[in-house]
């Protein structure tokens, strides 16, 4: 991967923002063990487990290993995304359908008042971050970038090896920013230029695309960074 210089276009500006977050987060993954990748901190945490001790009714990938993932939901940080949608033109229904959502439940979201309460949502294992932003970004490469045809849930074979884990996310990172450095101002203004398939991607212009996709880079990249804050500390006592 070559690094460009400092530029202040909006190409670049978003570049040089996923291209700090990168450097960071490798940085911050630097010599990922196996127990730390898997470890669980509390009791009921998502992770990723083999096939036949999957823990939760959605879990998915293409071999031994799935990744957690549970009934489908809207989460409480998402309402005003949701709002900020229905404003823009989308129907209610397709909002629906991108969230695998009743419309009743959109309608609900739609209506609520004041701050809603906190999501009541899993603690989840460095291996289910990492894995979970290998899944997406690896999605949304081959939606936007590749043949869009394959399914999303079936790019990413899960592993137990952290370093086979990193090895593989690394690659498809960098094959990612490739990609992105290519894409005409054109491109960047064009509605549904990435067709991935789970979320509001084809309703959105590129570039809006582009900056969604550095912010779950960014704050999933600062969970992981917590998680090896807490693996360190676990065994230390206060006084």
């Amino acid at each position: 991967m070559e690094i460009a210089g400092a530029q202040t276009g909006r190409l670049g500006l978003l570049l040089g923002q996923f291209d700090q977050a990168r450097e960071m987060a490798q940085v911050r993954l630097t010599g990922l063990g196996d127990e730390e990748y898997l470890w669980e901190p509390v009791p009921g945490c998502w992770s990723i487990r083999r096939r036949d001790e999957a823990a939760t009714p959605r879990a998915f990938g293409p071999g031994e290993w799935l990744l957690d993932k549970g009934a489908p939901e809207i989460p409480a940080n998402e309402y005003a995304e949701v709002a900020r949608q229905a404003a823009g033109g989308m129907s209610v229904t397709k909002i629906a359908d991108d969230w695998s959502v009743s419309v009743e439940r959109v309608e609900q979201i739609l209506a609520h008042t004041g701050t809603p309460e906190p999501d009541n949502t899993p603690i989840t294992t460095l291996a289910w971050r990492l894995n979970h932003l290998h899944f997406e970004f690896a999605g949304r490469w081959e939606w936007t970038f590749g043949e869009r045809r394959q399914e999303p849930k079936l790019l990413v074979d899960f592993t137990p090896s952290a370093a086979l884990a990193l090895d593989r996310f690394w690659a498809l990172i960098d094959r990612w920013r490739d990609s992105v450095a290519t894409v005409t101002d054109e491109q960047l203004d064009t509605v549904g230029f990435s067709q991935y398939p789970y979320g509001s991607d084809p309703d959105d212009p590129f570039i809006a695309v582009l900056a969604g996709s550095n912010l779950e880079f960014i704050h999933h990249m600062a969970e992981i960074a917590l998680l090896r804050d807490l693996w360190r500390a676990r065994f230390t006592s206060a006084g």
